[in-house]
């Protein structure tokens, strides 16, 4: 286990670039299962979720190389097609192969994928979706077996507009014979991202961005080079630690259309936000405002950006109401911030911030964001602050503490 140690930082000024999107990368990375040729994913950083996603597709049998932020995929003869606890129980999106190695090799067993427990994720939307497909469900001993003779396209109605279901059932239904139709569909940047590089394989995919994709079977795909998006989770992150602590800082390699509700909070509350081409600047003014901020799927207000949000009102004078529709458990990070002097109150999925100055103290991160949430905490409390547990934000930011360190933090880690 690592931890850190910070001390407030009087401001954070400079620039720093944003790595690809790790919740586009690893769909995108499952989504090589189905290639018969070679791929080159660009743009990924050594993230830990990452490196997992790697090792599956080693159990199965693939050839994973890296060279910087580069990653090449080699198809190879199929080593196995059960993958155990100890493989997905490192991160949710161990479940996204289920898709791709249905639709081509007809067969799985895959354990619960695991995770942050930031609340019942269920994979139920995913499975109903692979029956209407064509396929046999199975569960027993912790493992769910998935089979099918072959694929048929269908009209499948998703109850809720799930991100991982929606792309799981895009990479199935890309082998699977005649038209797929998905509605209510997740609308995400990272769906988007997926169905530009399956396309680019020779998959027939459309309406990807929309709440209805149609999804037309292939018999085959072939491989295809790639750049991920940037990661619009990693930039908003920096954006609220720069407006926390009063900062002037510039980050690139964003696109702004992914930032829009991260924008508009970070200047309901008051603060300046220039964009440009490929990059936002964050001039925080001294007078912050209260704001209330709701939860939803994109384009609303994002679910992996509320710890981090509700950490900077914590020191905002006033009010401010934060509601959670997405993840019933994502307000751990509340119980840690009043060890910091925060005045929470939660009811249900709504916290009352009454702002306030926070103090250092010794606090635990308890999932990805919520670490993130922790250090923003620190830079902007008095006195030190020491975070344990941050084996956590390794899983979602690349370089964290050094490039909060370059802007004017003082970060020191300790394994």
């Amino acid at each position: 286990m690592s931890k850190i140690v910070l001390t407030k930082a009087d401001t954070l000024q400079g620039c720093v670039k944003i790595n690809g999107a790790k919740n586009a990368a690893l769909p995108i990375l499952a989504a090589t299962l189905l290639a018969n040729e070679p791929c080159v994913i660009k743009s990924i950083p050594p993230l830990a979720d990452i490196e997992n996603m790697c090792e599956i597709l080693k159990h199965a049998g693939y050839q994973v190389r890296r060279r910087n932020t580069t990653l090449s995929i080699q198809p190879k003869p199929l080593k196995n097609l059960k993958f155990p606890y100890e493989l997905t129980n490192k991160l949710r999106a161990s479940f996204l192969i289920a898709g791709p190695l249905l639709a081509k090799y007809k067969h799985l067993e895959i354990s619960y994928p695991g995770g942050c427990a930031i609340g019942a994720r269920p994979v139920d939307l995913h499975l109903k979706g692979f029956e209407a497909l064509g396929a046999i469900i199975s569960k027993q001993n912790g493992y769910i077996e998935i089979f099918t003779d072959k694929l048929t396209g269908n009209k499948i109605y998703l109850d809720f507009p799930s991100v991982g279901a929606t792309e799981n059932l895009i990479m199935a239904a890309c082998l699977a014979e005649g038209q797929t139709v998905i509605e209510n569909a997740a609308i995400e940047p990272e769906i988007t991202d997926l169905a530009n590089f399956l396309n680019s394989m020779g998959a027939e995919i459309s309406g990807a961005g929309t709440d209805t994709i149609k999804i037309s079977g292939v018999k085959d795909l072939s491989g295809a080079d790639h750049r991920v998006i940037p990661d619009r989770i990693e930039a908003g992150t920096y954006m609220v630690a720069a407006a926390a602590c009063h900062g002037h800082v510039t980050v690139s390699n964003v696109i702004c259309e992914h930032l829009k509700p991260i924008i508009a909070k970070l200047r309901e509350s008051g603060i300046e936000v220039i964009e440009n081409y490929n990059s936002v600047t964050v001039n925080a003014a001294e007078r912050f405002k209260p704001i209330d901020l709701k939860t939803l799927p994109y384009p609303g207000f994002p679910t992996d950006m509320q710890a981090q949000f509700s950490s900077y009102l914590s020191g905002i004078p006033g009010t401010s109401i934060v509601t959670e529709t997405i993840f019933e458990n994502r307000f751990m990070h509340l119980g840690e911030l009043k060890r910091m002097g925060a005045n929470i109150k939660t009811e249900g999925r709504t916290a009352v911030i009454e702002g306030a100055a926070l103090t250092g103290a010794k606090v635990k991160a308890t999932d990805l964001r919520a670490g993130a949430a922790l250090v923003i905490a620190g830079l902007h409390a008095d006195g030190e602050t020491e975070i344990s547990d941050c084996q956590y934000i390794t899983r979602g930011y690349y370089q964290f503490y050094e490039n909060l360190n370059q802007l004017g933090a003082n970060i020191v880690r300790i394994d």
